[in-house]
């Protein structure tokens, strides 16, 4: 192929700007939305090579959704990458002229046919396969949402609205709407209580930290608290699970009436109430201790916790799996459940956690929308290599979903879903709306309720994700899981 004026040009500046003999480490793709998995990829590039550089695919490449300026835009606002443009040739042809020490692909295209691979090992280059590693720092792209000064810790990115036609105004619309759902929630009851101390020292007997308790809040959470934020959202809301015989039910079951959710506990006087305790000092916490039986409920239990629920699936909109992987849910309940809403044609969702527990999102089959992390989603997977997208796309697969939104702590949301016009998957990220979050632990619920009900409020799953995005965000500013409100979502909107 003959040498462009343009490939050219483009060899020159690469050469002036390498300076010497340094190794060349090259990637090529369409980087229509550049999402943490792209930057995993870029930085195992990086630290392949001493110069990083990175061909962004024309246009007319398939699957190309983005216009060329805006995608070479995103690429050259990451600091690690050196040098950045615009290829309008296949990239082996490019790869022949370039001659990279390393060339770069994601995991996912090892075992196809790579046009790049001869040309590579013509000259004694490497091709490389890999999506990065897991445990992933943010980069410029998404350090931006930290130094943007603002009256509020939330930033709402505008961009994502743009490239999916809807405004602040439809969000509104689709709030509004929510008043109109009947939802039942199911899983595991959990009281959260928080112990505010102060800290004295350290013990001189021992290494041991010394504190002295000053406050003592508790709150309802787990599948309670998906509860609350339904109800406080404006939905009318049922909630089934198990508790034990003792004052940590009672607490419950006061608090999720105050909440207007009209709550039906099964008592399994084998096991307490589920309580996980923490201990903070200065805005950090300190120590968790949780006090709770892992094992699942008994046949007994379990048949009379789906005859309640079946009580109540005619004329409901949607139910929601909230699944703590303490034995509310096992899988004869999970299968029985499903199939009576399948029949009815009642929305599900779920969520499975997955932390100090064993927890398969997998298992909960035909949902509309799962939300796991990306720690979850890998073990459901047993797949620790994968990029994010094609892990996304394969977790969506295996449990029949609709849309996956994938939970990426600080790096945000990747959400994957399938388009009505098309049919197609497609991908898209959210960074993480709170640039100063104070308590993570209720931002998982708080996606997984705001979003669900979006969705049976006939909202698609962009808005749905944006939606769950600004309620994550709103919960995360705050100590302990306090329901939210629609007020609350509703004034972030019009800000």
């Amino acid at each position: 192929m003959e040498l462009t004026d343009k490939s050219a040009r483009i060899l020159a500046e690469i050469a002036e700007q390498t300076n010497g003999p340094r190794k060349i480490a090259f990637v090529s793709g369409n980087f229509n939305v550049v999402h943490p998995g792209h930057l995993r990829l870029l930085q195992l590039a990086a630290e392949c090579g001493d110069f990083l550089v990175v061909g962004v695919n024309a246009d007319s490449q398939p699957s190309v959704t983005v216009p060329a300026h805006m995608r070479l835009e995103g690429v050259r606002a990451i600091s690690i990458v050196d040098y950045s443009f615009l290829l309008e040739e296949p990239p082996a042809a490019f790869i022949r002229r370039l001659r990279p020490a390393v060339v770069l692909k994601g995991k996912e295209f090892e075992t196809q046919d790579n046009a790049e691979r001869k040309e590579v090992e013509s000259y004694g280059g490497a091709l490389v396969f890999g999506s990065g590693e897991v445990r992933f720092s943010s980069l410029d792209l998404l350090r931006r949402e930290f130094f943007q000064v603002e009256a509020s810790t939330i930033h709402k990115p505008s961009e994502y609205l743009a490239r999916h036609g809807f405004d602040f105004g439809d969000l509104i619309k689709v709030v509004k709407r929510f008043t109109d759902l009947r939802v039942v929630v199911i899983g595991d009851i959990i009281v959260d209580e928080y112990i505010d101390c102060t800290p004295l020292g350290m013990s001189r007997e021992d290494p041991t930290l010394v504190v002295t308790p000053l406050q003592t809040k508790r709150f309802v959470g787990g599948a309670g608290i998906v509860a609350a934020h339904a109800a406080g959202l404006g939905a009318q809301v049922r909630y089934f699970g198990v508790v034990g015989r003792d004052s940590m039910a009672d607490f419950a079951r006061n608090e999720l009436d105050v909440s207007k959710v009209k709550a039906t506990f099964i008592v399994d006087d084998s096991r307490p109430t589920t309580l996980k305790q923490r201990y903070r000092a200065q805005e950090r916490t300190l120590l968790r201790i949780s006090h709770l039986r892992e094992r699942s409920i008994g046949i007994r239990h379990c048949d009379a916790l789906a005859r309640d629920v079946e009580s109540v699936l005619d004329g409901t909109d949607l139910v929601i799996f909230s699944d703590f992987n303490y034995g509310c849910l096992p899988q004869k309940l999970v299968d029985r459940i499903s199939e009576s809403c399948a029949r009815r044609g009642v929305a599900m969702t779920a969520d499975s956690q997955t932390s100090s527990q064993i927890g398969d999102v997998t298992r909960f089959k035909g949902m509309r929308l799962i939300t796991p992390t990306e720690h979850e989603a890998r073990v459901a997977l047993h797949d620790s290599e994968s990029g994010l997208v094609v892990l996304t796309s394969k977790l969506c697969e295996t449990a029949r979903a609709d849309h996956v939104f994938l939970k990426l702590g600080a790096e945000g949301l990747l959400i994957f879903g399938r388009e009505k016009r098309s049919e197609e998957f497609v991908a898209d990220q959210l960074p993480a709306f709170n640039t100063a979050p104070r308590d993570v632990a209720g931002a998982g619920d708080s996606l997984l309720t705001c979003s669900s009900l979006a969705l049976a409020a006939d909202a698609d799953f962009w808005q749905s994700a944006y939606l769950g995005s600004l309620a994550a965000a709103w919960q995360v500013g705050r100590i302990g899981n306090s329901p939210l409100s629609a007020d609350q979502i509703l004034e972030e909107l019009q800000l």
